[in-house]
Parts: structure tokens; C-alpha cells; sequence
């Protein structure tokens, strides 16, 4: 008879998968991670799946002063590409860039399909969204909240190019992980029942 190697069930992770909650950047406030568990952070990450191993993925750090400096940067940029806007609608969204890393410590995942690899660029996309994931799930398993964000500053050539993502790259997310100033309250959640069918063979 062969021994199993069955893992046995993991409540706390099972629980803590249950309830992860994402919380607004904007909520979110020191402490971070630090040295130690940032590089355990992203070890986690790294641990996904990637198919043929392409390692189709980088990432970006944003901390300390850095982080202010960025946001100037990309509140001009958007000031800049953003002209025929009205001045206040303008000035609005480029206050929001310059406030767009108030969390200690700011991921930004870069997705980088190896061209001309026999996996499709899609599949290799996918792996980068599961680094993503990883991510968040890693942080709050250390007691840390986190959100995964786009938006202008992920998908703008002027922010990509400030952000130093290259070409053939794309920004997979922004992850910004800290501790929530308050616990944030739950959202209405997908009925996984109505979103599900079962296959069966065709009527002959």
C-alpha cells in the first residue's frame, strides 16, 4: 500500500483565503513590509504557475521618498497628456497621480511574454496576474492589507515610460500593501452557484 502524501487541511489558510479583503490605497498606511519580509513577499509571488518555466514576469519597487517623487512625475505627465481636458477635471486626476503611493510599499508587476515561445502570450499573461494574486495573499497572511490596481498610471506610455516599463512589457498591477488605518467592511460577493454548470456528455 502507498503512503499518502496528502497535505493535511490548513484552516487558518482556509479562513484567511475566505476573508482576504482588499483595502483602497488611500487606506492604507505604515507599517509595511520590511527587508525580510519583502524578499519572502516576493519569493511567494514568484511560486506560481509558468508554463515552461518563462519566468514571463519582473517587478518594481516603490518605498521611501520615492514615492513622491514618482507621484510628482506622473502628476505632471498627466497634466501634460491631458490638455483638452477642463482645468479642474484635469487638476483633480493629476492630484490623484500625485497621491497614487500612499502605502508604504508599492509592487508594480510587470507582465513580459517571451516572444516566440511555444506558450501563448495570453497563458504567460495569466502567469503574471497569478504573481499578482500571490502577492496580496502573501501580505495578508503576514498581517499586512493590500489592493491590486491599474488605471492610467499602468496603462499610459508617458506613465510606463516614468514607471521605467519597457517595450513589449505591460503593467500587470500595481500592488500597494500596508496596514489599513481601519478594518475594512465586506462587499457582496459572486453566487458561485449561478456561475456554475457541470458538463456532460451531448444527447446522442
Amino acid at each position: 500500500m502507498i503512503a499518502s502524501t496528502r497535505r493535511p487541511p490548513s484552516p487558518e489558510t482556509l479562513a484567511l483565503l475566505e476573508t482576504r479583503r482588499s483595502v483602497a490605497a488611500a487606506g492604507l498606511q505604515a507599517p509595511g513590509p520590511d527587508a525580510g519580509q519583502t524578499q519572502r513577499l516576493l519569493t511567494i509571488a514568484a511560486r506560481v504557475p509558468d508554463h515552461a518555466m518563462l519566468t514571463p514576469w519582473r517587478f518594481i519597487f516603490i518605498e521611501g521618498a520615492a514615492r513622491a517623487e514618482i507621484g510628482a512625475r506622473l502628476a505632471q505627465a498627466y497634466r501634460d497628456h491631458n490638455g483638452h481636458m477642463p482645468e479642474e477635471k484635469r487638476e483633480k486626476f493629476a492630484a490623484i497621480m500625485g497621491r497614487l503611493f500612499p502605502a508604504p510599499l508599492a509592487v508594480v508587476v510587470v507582465s513580459r511574454p517571451v516572444a516566440g515561445s511555444a506558450i501563448p502570450a495570453f497563458e504567460q499573461e495569466l502567469s503574471a496576474g497569478a504573481v499578482c494574486m500571490n502577492l496580496l495573499t502573501g501580505a495578508a497572511a503576514m498581517g499586512f492589507d493590500g489592493i491590486w490596481v491599474t488605471g492610467w498610471a499602468a496603462t499610459h506610455q508617458a506613465a510606463l515610460t516614468i514607471l521605467g516599463v519597457g517595450v513589449g512589457e505591460r503593467v500587470a498591477g500595481i500592488l500597494h500593501i500596508g496596514s489599513a488605518k481601519e478594518a475594512p467592511a465586506d462587499r457582496p460577493r459572486p453566487d458561485v452557484a449561478a456561475l456554475t454548470t457541470r458538463w456532460s456528455p451531448s444527447e446522442p
